[in-house]
């Protein structure tokens, strides 16, 4: 497989509704998308950064640095046997995991379509649907929580996901919990507390991670003082840092971001090892357009995605999604896996010029400007 052509674009896009972490509240989304041209054949990653260092320590403008400056000289005109050589010859290059993966995951949608075969397939996954969750954003009142939590159950979702900060934490689940007994419910604290906060997280169902975001020692304390599940999500930012986790006890539950690991070939080895120490899964979504929703249903088709992740419907987010067709959640809440070639959705070029603001084209041998 010959990488023949790279075109990095920026798109800016606005959600239909803001969206409230701890971080702070989202209403438009700077989008970096990857097309690698391979053997003629175009495939789609998506860099899935947020606006501001909060979540890790990239951005948009420092992923187009890193893949510009870095990456894309490393990779443009090799001859490579499959995706996953892109991983080794990447490492040289510390951190910048969300870069590394828009590109990576690019290379190994064109090898699934070169061979035929869904992306799924491809990595080795298993289902031909997968269980979906929903992450709500924090709301104003429990009350309004409720009433959105009473939306997405109706609409089929198995799994509710509520963003906490401090302020906005155990009333806001206690009414959550009250109204809805039954249902899988789990928060997100996105590092907003420390392990002096532990006897005040005691009061919450499940969680996931609640300290903070590089620190896997006080995860471990604080899960030895919990009977429920800790999930970690930052902390684990390739294969090492699972199995750190795991022997350590920090955790029972690992949430996989393909951006925040590096790509697939990375996720494939966190999966592996948490596979191995009986220790599940779920694939946390990051916000974003339908191709970072496509790579996130292919790779949640692995076997140890056994709990339902945060890759929910296109039209939760997007007035138009960037791909057809969107991707929609059944009665039931599952998505059913696409059986085409790659990703199996298609790129709507037309929409997706009209959002691009910034975009540069590299081909082998030569590095252009657009």
């Amino acid at each position: 497989m010959r990488i023949e052509n790279i075109v990095l674009r920026e798109i800016q896009m606005r959600l239909r509704a803001p969206f409230e972490t701890s971080f702070g509240v989202t209403h438009d989304r700077r989008i970096l998308l990857v097309e690698a041209i391979v053997d003629g054949l175009s495939g789609w990653g998506e860099v899935t950064t947020v606006e501001s260092p909060s979540y890790n320590s990239e951005t948009p403008d420092t992923a187009w640095h890193v893949i510009s400056d870095f990456i894309v000289p490393r990779l443009i005109g090799r001859d490579l046997p499959h995706a996953a050589d892109i991983f080794p010859l990447l490492s040289p290059i510390r951190g910048h995991q969300m870069a590394k993966a828009g590109v990576e995951n690019a290379v190994w949608d064109a090898e699934a379509q070169l061979k035929g075969v869904p992306l799924s397939k491809l990595l080795g996954g298993t289902g031909e649907e997968i269980a979906c969750g929903v992450s709500l954003g924090i709301r104003e009142s429990p009350q309004a929580l409720v009433r959105k939590v009473d939306e997405e159950v109706r609409s089929g979702y198995q799994r509710i996901k509520l963003k906490i900060k401090p302020g906005k934490d155990l009333d806001f689940v206690a009414a959550v919990r009250k109204e809805f007994p039954t249902i899988r419910l789990s928060v997100d604290a996105n590092s907003a507390y420390d392990l002096r906060d532990a006897s005040h997280l005691k009061a919450l169902d499940e969680f996931d991670q609640p300290l903070q975001w590089d620190d896997i020692h006080s995860h471990a304390k604080l899960q030895r003082q919990l009977h429920t599940a800790i999930c970690l999500d930052e902390c684990i930012n390739n294969a090492a840092h699972a199995l750190a986790a795991v022997e350590q006890g920090a955790c029972r539950i690992i949430n996989i971001k393909l951006g925040r690991v590096g790509g697939h070939s990375s996720a494939r080895q966190v999966h592996d090892i948490c596979q191995q120490h009986s220790l599940p899964v779920w694939c946390g979504g990051m916000l974003e357009s339908g191709v970072g929703r496509a790579h996130n249903i292919a790779m949640s088709t692995l076997p140890n995605f056994t709990l339902p992740g945060d890759v929910s419907a296109s039209h939760r987010y997007w007035n138009e999604d960037i791909i057809e067709p969107a991707v929609e959640v059944t009665p039931s809440g599952t998505i059913r896996v696409p059986r085409g070639p790659g990703l199996g959705y298609a790129v709507k070029r037309d929409l997706m010029d009209r959002l691009t603001v910034r975009a540069r084209d590299w081909k082998a041998d030569v590095a252009l400007p657009v």
